[in-house]
């Protein structure tokens, strides 16, 4: 009894039934491996599945999320039954429930989450057995495409209620995801082109031989000569293959584009530090104070130049402020992004990069030796000497207007550091300016001023997000085609990246209890504006009835609360 007692809290397996009435046999070994109970037994599972779903399982915060939600306002497909032939649908609660628990777990194949609902148990929980096919799950989320992306929104509404948005400091940055096309199936005029002329020669030497051959044989008696059916199936095939890259030539003449996709229309080749990838530009704004995603947008461009006001403007309403800090690389440094931040409140913080003149690779003067006097409107040289302005504008490959200033010819003549300000052929210097450059001035203070710590803040902040999103999460390529339905798929990589945030920092409970409260609240809201309405509508109708007393006036039915005020009789 003793040994059993000590093998117990060894972690022994004296009780196995392999070991069970066996204590003393010579000729059975003495340790045995550790057995599971019988597959015949009657109970082999809990009574109900709700044991297994433990009370700080994430598929809870799931339920208790999507049952806060209002589907019908945010029009999802059969969120309102409509009566008629043929089996009902899923309920899209359902279908939203499977789709968060699969991008929360590395699994968004609709064939894959098919799968699971029949053999996760966390899934049996949430869907409450249901089976949905692979085609209704793909069809809701490609279907429910602008519901989705509102459920995200939404969420950030969430996140203000919990005070976890600081509303202050965004940080912004993008980042490559694949799409669902090969680089293949991208091509640009210049391949298309190249294309169309190989193909080109190609028939000409095919057509060359074709030729060459029937003159050799125009000779020879007819029982020897051979059949030429594959030569004119190959040249059959190059004709069609040249037509076929004609036809997207004047296709992508038609649309102005640069690149065409034969796969996914809104795809492109996106190149950065000498890597190319066959996607979309993924552009996430990111709140400081727990690195929470409030704006996320999909383009195509691989230029980030243009789009920190439009990033900066949608975090800004996501928060509901007026105004606050955007911090980005130098990759996102515009001028006219720069003006259209100030002029909508927003306090930009990005690296100017530094891109050498013509004059400074040639070791003559730049830009910044020349010194600006925003009172006179005329630039001051090294020497002294001025540059005045000129009438007119100038307009750039960009659209900017540009105002020139000029020395004169006899301040240059007799200037004696000539040599290192012009050109051999030049004989006076010139300098183009911006119409609002004092935005870019002002820009350049700020940055002086507090520029490193503000870049010391973005890496931490931005970075995080897509390093999640990619390593941890393996969000690295879209499984939908177009624009429309990525960036419905982009919020739901968002939804879930916000979800997993909120509940790390303020925990499964609280945010269970957050959410029945909001409940709770607007089922009280909604009680208080019937009984507001409602006597006033009785009364309407109690004397449309021909009665001469109001209801208000007479005294409460016996079953009817004094406590409710609320009357049911007529």
């Amino acid at each position: 009894m003793e040994e059993a007692e000590c093998a117990s809290r060894l972690g022994k397996n004296f009780t196995s039934p392999t070991r069970r009435g066996f204590p003393n046999v010579p000729f059975m070994p003495s340790t045995f491996h550790k057995t599971g109970a019988l597959r015949q037994e009657t109970l082999l599972l809990p009574a109900r599945v709700e044991d297994y779903v433990g009370p700080d399982n994430m598929a809870r915060a799931i339920e208790a999320f999507v049952a806060s939600l209002d589907l019908v306002k945010l029009k999802f497909c059969h969120a309102v039954r409509v009566a008629g032939a043929g089996q009902p649908p899923y309920h899209p609660s359902d279908l939203l429930k499977l789709y968060l628990y699969g991008y929360l777990n590395q699994i968004r194949s609709s064939r894959r989450l098919e799968r699971e609902a029949g053999r996760n148990v966390e899934l049996m929980w949430l869907l409450r057995g249901l089976l949905p096919g692979y085609r209704t799950i793909a069809n809701f989320r490609r279907d429910n495409v602008v519901p989705l992306k509102q459920v995200s929104r939404d969420f950030v509404m969430l996140l203000r209620g919990l005070d976890l948005l600081g509303g202050e400091i965004v940080a912004i940055d993008g980042a490559f995801f694949d799409g669902n096309a090969s680089k293949g199936s991208i091509v640009t005029r210049a391949r298309l082109e190249e294309q169309v002329a190989a193909v080109e020669r190609e028939i000409a030497q095919y057509t060359a031989a074709l030729d060459a051959n029937d003159a050799a044989e125009a000779s020879q008696p007819e029982a020897e000569r051979h059949s030429h059916a594959n030569v004119a199936g190959k040249l059959a095939a190059l004709i069609a293959k040249r037509e076929a890259a004609s036809a997207d030539l004047a296709k992508l003449a038609a649309s102005g584009q640069t690149q065409l996709s034969r796969t996914d229309d809104d795809a492109r080749l996106l190149s950065k530090n000498g890597q190319s990838v066959a996607g979309y530009n993924v552009q996430l704004a990111v709140d400081a104070k727990h690195k929470l995603i409030v704006a996320a947008e999909t383009v195509n461009d691989g230029n980030d130049t243009g789009q920190l006001h439009a990033m900066a403007a949608a975090a800004c309403e996501a928060l509901g402020v007026e105004t606050l800090q955007a911090v980005a690389d130098s990759g996102y440094f515009n001028g006219e992004a720069l003006k259209a931040c100030e002029d909508t409140g927003i306090e930009p913080f990005v690296p100017e990069p530094r891109r050498g003149t013509q004059a400074e690779k040639a070791g003559r003067f730049g830009l910044e030796a020349f010194s600006y006097d925003a009172e006179a409107d005329e630039y001051v040289c090294p020497q002294g000497k001025k540059l005045r302005r000129q009438n007119g504008y100038k307009t750039d490959a960009t659209g900017k207007r540009r105002i020139r200033y000029v020395s004169r010819r006899s301040d240059c003549k007799t200037c004696p550091l000539r040599a290192a300000c012009l050109s051999e052929k030049a004989d006076r210097r010139g300098i183009e300016r911006w119409e609002h450059e004092e935005v870019i001035e002002r820009h350049r203070a700020r940055m002086a001023a507090h520029g490193a710590p503000m870049m010391q803040r973005r890496k931490a902040l931005v970075e995080h997000p897509f390093g999640t999103l990619k390593c941890r999460a393996g969000y690295r390529q879209f499984l939908m085609r177009g624009f429309a339905k990525v960036r419905g798929e982009l919020a739901l990589m968002v939804l879930c990246y916000n979800f997993t945030r909120l509940l790390n920092i303020i925990g499964l409970e609280k945010l269970i209890a957050w959410l029945a409260a909001q409940y709770f609240l607007a089922v009280f809201y909604l009680l208080r504006e019937v009984l507001t309405v409602a006597p006033g509508v009785l009364n309407e109708c109690y004397l449309a009835g021909g009665k001469s007393q109001p209801i208000g006036d007479k005294p409460l039915p016996r079953h009817t609360t004094a406590r409710s005020g609320m009357c049911f009789a007529t």
